[in-house]
């Protein structure tokens, strides 16, 4: 006999939220939770015991220098353009959580080792500085998407929604080391058409958005070096609604299918489907939307936009699997060309290498520049426009010294074949990480039975029941799915069906056909 898989009960907890990439963002906070109803029946004059007689001249004489000014309220919402620091509007950093959901993939759990591991890793404001840069990146983003119109020069959309970031978390970046504790993550990325990605304006850079552009802007805000990494695409002709709908539903797939233990390759093979399934016409041709192979979203460490592990939107051979403590940005990348990119332009992004050798820097203004900038940005990446807000001259030589010795990076802008359209949509997340560990039951034998598509198999070594599609017989490919949760419900996770699987479910299949082929012939000859 077999035991029953047991209902578990795990959640997960997206600590990211606020960077959602999609447009449906976390609904604005209730003016109670958001400011505390901060200064309301505190200050007021008239009170519930004030005496309605009237008081002689001299005892009014005696209070009238006694009555209190009325304290100046708090802000209770925010202003368009938005200038009112996240502190305020949230006090004792009471942000939001996010969303919560039911953990779908009931059989990944982490062993005791490795829950100690990530809890270790895991320092107190962890959490709490992630949900401000979030909810700051989630109110620029929507003041951005509401703002930017055709006739804005890039230049005055990439100072305005700097300038709003900043104020929000409350530092200017003006004096040495303030962007340092909060700002910024990386330059914001304004790029138009068939560019990709890694563009920023340089200052007097004079491009005006026009209405037949698509615009992608890609925005990163840290506070305490935690960085938001969110992006979205806009364009103002319906035509390409497809392109945008195809990378969208992409990365919301990838949000959606990102969980502890899943592997990356994996994941990019059901990004690539999602976003593959689409096609754009434009000027009368039908372009099928391509993911761009050889981009890939990335974890996030503090202070450095891109860390060791990598997310493809293509499906690959990618084993790494995603891990508590891990920090992701599931961004994907649509085109109406080959699906390529290629560096190429003018370069706006730089940032510190952490693993630079030192060397010795003859060239006084490369010495200058990269003192800034172990200052002010560290290995926060940065742009051209940042180095002159904080009056850094005549720095370009010194700038591409740094680069030419390896000290500095710079990321030209990526571009994809001239006339194609390109889209992009991102969403900065924390893992799923497990609330309370729920022991699974084991299976104690081998289960199997045979419904009109699919076979059911619980196996002992794994503590799991899979599920195998009969596509395979129609040339759809050989799938299986498992779970440990409920029979009923088996389309949890798609996995590659390798040789050695595929020899399994052909033994448990031809012995359940022909012993259930057996025991009819009985019935029938006993009938």
């Amino acid at each position: 006999m077999t035991t029953d898989p047991p209902e578990l009960s795990e959640k997960l907890v997206n600590s990211g939220q606020g960077a959602a990439a999609n447009a449906a963002d976390i609904p604005v906070p209730n003016r109670a939770v958001a400011n505390g109803i901060l200064g309301e029946g505190e200050n007021s004059d008239d009170g519930e015991n004030q005496p309605a007689v009237a008081v002689d001249a001299s005892a009014a004489k005696k209070k009238k220098p006694k009555k209190k000014k009325p304290k100046k309220k708090e802000p209770k919402t925010q202003t368009d353009p938005p200038s009112i620091p996240i502190s305020q509007l949230f006090p004792n950093n009471t942000y939001s959580k996010g969303e919560e959901v039911e953990y779908k993939d009931d059989n990944r759990y982490r062993t005791t080792s490795e829950e100690k591991r990530y809890l270790d890793n895991l320092n107190s404001d962890f959490l709490s500085d992630y949900r401000q840069a979030a909810e700051t990146h989630r109110q620029v983003r929507q003041w951005a998407q509401r703002s930017i119109k055709p006739g804005q020069t890039l230049l005055e959309i990439a100072n305005g929604i700097e300038d709003s970031a900043r104020r929000l978390v409350g530092h200017d970046g003006l004096t040495e080391g303030d962007s340092l504790i909060a700002g910024m993550g990386f330059p914001t990325g304004l790029n138009i058409d068939n560019v990709v990605a890694h563009y920023s304006p340089n200052a007097g850079c004079k491009t005006v958005l026009k209405e037949s552009n698509v615009l992608k802007v890609d925005i990163g805000i840290h506070v305490g070096g935690r960085i938001v990494d969110s992006a979205f695409t806009m364009a103002f002709d319906p035509v390409y609604d497809n392109l945008l709908a195809a990378v969208k539903d992409a990365t919301n797939t990838g949000v959606r299918e990102a969980g502890i233990d899943v592997r990356v390759g994996e994941l990019g093979g059901l990004i690539q489907e999602a976003m593959e399934s689409y096609e754009c016409e434009i000027n009368g041709k039908t372009h099928p939307i391509k993911a761009i192979r050889n981009l890939s979203g990335h974890t996030i460490l503090p202070y450095s936009i891109h860390g060791t592990k990598n997310v493809p939107f293509v499906k690959s051979n990618d084993m790494t699997k995603m891990e508590e403590g891990d920090v992701f940005a599931i961004e994907t990348f649509g085109s109406t060309g080959a699906g390529r990119y290629v560096d190429g332009g003018e370069v706006s992004h730089y940032a510190l290498r952490g693993d630079a050798n030192r060397k010795d820097l003859t060239l006084s203004s490369a010495r200058n520049v990269l003192g800034a900038i172990k200052k002010n940005f560290s290995t926060i990446p940065f742009c051209r426009r940042y180095l002159d807000r904080i009056g850094q001259e005549k720095y370009l030589l010194g700038l591409n010294n740094l680069v030419k010795s390896g000290i500095v990076e710079d990321y030209p802008p990526l571009n994809e074949k001239q006339g194609t359209y390109t889209a992009q949509f991102e969403h900065a997340s924390h893992p799923p990480f497990l609330e309370r560990n729920i022991p699974l039951t084991e299976l104690r034998q081998f289960y199997f039975g045979l419904t009109l598509k699919r076979l059911l198999l619980a196996e002992k070594t794994s503590k799991r029941i899979r599920h195998f599609s009969f596509s395979f017989f129609f040339g759809g490919g050989l799938k299986g799915h498992s779970c440990t949760k409920d029979i009923s419900n088996l389309a949890i996770r798609t996995f590659s069906f390798s040789s050695c699987h595929r020899g399994f479910f052909f033994f448990f299949f031809f012995f359940f056909f022909f012993s259930q082929t057996a025991h009819l012939l009985g019935r029938s000859l006993q009938g």
